[in-house]
């Protein structure tokens, strides 16, 4: 009788575009790995099997997960964070190294990636301690403390070395922002990102000389239209000219070869058409063969299992990172454009549940459920068609991988069965 009344409260429309999505994705590992006609598709030594096996595994998760308690994700919230910081921190002692990153744990049977499950309870340790009735956001200790939530695990994940992973857990920035985090901070952060970038492409003294320019132009037109204190502004400038000047330092001493590339490709740094074209031979294979499946896709794509660019192997790990080039050439614009929407409808909808939660912990997670899901579509498709740098992040619910395919699901319905219990509380 219990499960039948988690039936009728969870979310389907939710659940039937989970589905869709990791069919289609399904799918497309299909084709994208497709080799030998004989071979079943419950075959489990090749990877689409891998993957049907993991999606069965993944709705057995389901099962679980809609039949525990909703108070448990919130009563064992920082267990199991600790849990996954010790995961973390056992790697540089057991783990495993594959394409030069120590990111998982060899299980026999298959790989596992404990960085996909701290996403998880990074986000539900973070929405524990922001719906705690001491914690008050506005305080700087509290939001001190927020943050570190945040940061301990990706400081963790990122000499693995797999800044992708490490980047996806400052995604969860925005549900300390939805629970009211002053707005100046993401100023603070928007204007590094535009001081880096800009420095990179046209150096210091432009940008000391802008600055100076928006200084003097706040100052012209202060008294009749802006009220900013003179001050504070300047101090900003000033920092930001500061940061400025350290950039080249960490651009070329911090960062790793690949990684100059990289930047170099993306915003177009290189300016000896020789260099640039060896890069984009080799830091920028990936993007530039899946930009070109892409586009032969046309508007309805080659068909199923008839795209020659993933028949012949051009995009190097198609059926992971570069799966969406699968759709963009055997669908075509169309299949394209029906998978961003069925991303786009699942994230409103996510929305929707988390704003109306009226208990703070299930609308916390909700929202840090959102943005993970987010940062891995938006970075996932933007560097896939090469209007992002390359960072290796897989897309939801259809990137070959059985950890990434577990823990999404994992993610997405613990806020199903908290939403539930909204419905099941009368609230």
């Amino acid at each position: 009788m219990a499960g039948k009344s988690v039936l009728k409260r969870v979310d389907w429309l939710t659940i039937i575009i989970y589905v869709a999505l990791v069919s289609i994705g399904w799918v497309n590992i299909y084709s994208s790995t497709f080799a030998d006609e004989t071979v079943s598709i419950f075959n489990f030594s090749t990877l689409h099997g891998k993957q049907f096996f993991f999606i069965g595994v993944s709705a057995a998760s389901i099962v679980l997960l809609l039949a525990l308690e909703a108070s448990f994700y919130e009563r064992f919230s920082s267990v199991l964070y600790i849990i996954s910081v010790v995961l973390l921190l056992g790697l540089f002692l057991f783990g495993k190294t594959i394409a030069g990153a120590t990111s998982w744990y060899d299980l026999g049977f298959f790989n596992f990636q404990p960085s996909e499950l701290a996403k998880v309870t990074t986000a539900l340790a973070l929405a524990k301690y922001l719906s705690d009735i001491q914690t008050d956001i506005k305080r700087r200790k509290d939001q001190l403390y927020s943050f570190l939530v945040i940061l301990i695990p990706a400081i963790l994940i990122v000499p693995q070395p797999d800044p992708g992973s490490a980047l996806v857990f400052f995604a969860m920035i925005f549900v300390i922002f939805r629970e009211g985090l002053p707005l100046y901070y993401l100023g603070f952060a928007l204007l590094a990102v535009l001081v880096f970038i800009t420095t990179l492409m046209f150096g210091t003294i432009w940008v000391t000389i802008f600055l100076a320019l928006i200084i003097m132009l706040f100052l012209l037109l202060k008294r009749k239209t802006f009220k900013v204190p003179v001050f504070p502004m300047i101090s900003v400038a000033v920092i930001a000219v500061l940061f400025s000047l350290s950039v080249n330092f960490v651009f070329n001493s911090v960062f790793e070869q690949r990684h100059r590339d990289r930047f170099s490709l993306w915003l177009r740094l290189e300016k000896d058409p020789a260099k640039l074209e060896k890069i984009r031979k080799t830091i920028g294979y990936n993007t530039y063969q899946s930009e070109k499946a892409i586009e032969s896709g046309g508007l309805f794509g080659k068909g199923f299992l008839e795209g020659t660019r993933t028949k012949g192997d051009f995009v190097p790990e198609q059926e992971t990172d570069y799966i969406f080039s699968t759709i963009g050439e055997e669908w075509g614009f169309a299949g394209t454009t029906t998978v961003v929407l069925l991303f786009t409808f699942l994230l409103l909808r996510l929305v929707y549940l988390a704003e109306r939660q009226k208990h703070p912990f299930s609308r916390m997670y909700g929202y840090g459920a959102i943005s993970i899901l987010f940062i891995h579509y938006f970075i996932n498709i933007g560097m896939v068609i090469g209007i992002l740098p390359t960072i290796g992040i897989p897309l939801p619910f259809f990137s070959y991988g059985g950890s990434g395919l577990l823990f999404f699901t994992i993610l997405l319905f613990i806020f199903l069965k908290l939403d539930s219990n909204r419905l099941k509380e009368g609230i």
